[in-house]
């Protein structure tokens, strides 16, 4: 892990790259390099066939320049660290704090890599990143500057401490609405890392981060709380109701589509018995005209004309329930 620490002494999750992935990206800018070299160079000596000599020295030089410094300091610049070689191999070159270079630190180290790289074939630069405690070669030492890797493999990330458990629900009531972002990337660092830090150190930091998060919220330290305690239950409480906001979003997106799946069956079940009643030509319509009675036979008229008797239930139904209990 890098050696990197801001000032407020937590460390960055930086990785400083190795001498043979370096190597590596270094041998892909130098092939591209190389080519583009060459494809200039023939090109310059088709068009300038009928120069002298010193122009044509004159302009060896300068393509010399152009190409072989003046293309990695512009693609450094430009990429903010980031060369094709050094993007296939998943690095980049920040500066010593871990920010992004800028064109004077890709100016030295381009300048630099002339004497480490080109003229040496790169056994300077070898030498100085073995002796180095970070990999750092001498252009990167002058410049200020690190080559970390960008693409490190996938670890657990640090769980935040829990409370403890007198301080659980206690903030419940706090408004955390005014707490920035990059205030609770700074509290989260902290807890995650306190025990990594000097004591002293470490309770300066607590404390300050406390403060600050009390100015935000308008409800000051509870007396009696240790600073890191009181950082971890309300990072505890803000974890709690963002649980609860995403479980009750989850649950009304749930609902909403099982309420439409309902309502397009329902209304498929209705469509497909209304085509059926049409098809099939069961509805009678009350406009139709009633048939004329000499049509009828006699035992139709006088089963029409009987009384309707009471309806008996069958055997062995149950009863209709009702909702109350029958009595005892």
């Amino acid at each position: 892990m890098s050696e990197l620490v801001t000032g407020d002494a937590v460390v960055l999750g930086l990785r400083p790259a190795e001498l043979p992935s370096r190597a590596l990206a270094l041998a892909i800018d130098l092939a591209l390099v190389g080519t583009a070299f060459v494809l200039v160079s023939i090109g310059l000596a088709m068009a300038t066939a009928k120069l002298d000599d010193a122009a044509l020295a004159a302009i060896s030089v300068a393509s010399f320049l152009l190409v072989l410094v003046g293309g990695p300091i512009a693609v450094e610049t430009l990429s903010h660290g980031r060369s094709l070689g050094k993007l296939v191999c998943g690095l980049r070159v920040v500066r010593d704090d871990g920010g992004p270079i800028r064109f004077r630190h890709a100016l030295v180290r381009g300048a630099m890599g002339v004497v480490e790289v080109l003229m040496t074939l790169g056994v300077v630069a070898c030498i100085a990143s073995l002796v180095s405690a970070r990999g750092r070669r001498l252009g990167d030492v002058f410049a200020g500057t690190l080559v970390v890797r960008e693409r490190v493999p996938a670890g657990r990330a640090a769980a935040v401490p829990p409370p403890p458990p007198w301080l659980v629900g206690r903030f419940a009531g706090l408004d955390l609405s005014a707490v920035p972002d990059d205030l609770w990337l700074a509290i989260r660092q902290y807890l995650t890392r306190m025990h990594q830090l000097d004591a002293r150190v470490g309770w300066s930091m607590a404390e300050r981060l406390a403060g600050e998060l009390a100015t935000r919220t308008g409800v000051p330290v509870p007396e009696g709380v240790p600073a890191r305690a009181y950082l971890a239950a309300v990072v505890n409480e803000r974890q709690a109701r963002d649980a609860r906001r995403v479980f009750a979003a989850g649950r009304g997106s749930a609902v909403q589509a099982g309420s439409g799946q309902a309502e397009g069956a329902d209304a498929g079940a209705g469509g497909q018995a209304g085509s059926g009643a049409l098809n099939g030509g069961a509805v009678a319509s009350p406009l139709a005209e009633p048939l004329p009675v000499e049509s009828l036979s006699a035992a139709e008229v006088a089963g029409a004309s009987a009384p309707v008797g009471p309806v008996v239930e069958e055997r062995g139904a149950a009863p209709a329930a009702t909702g109350f209990a029958p009595p005892a």
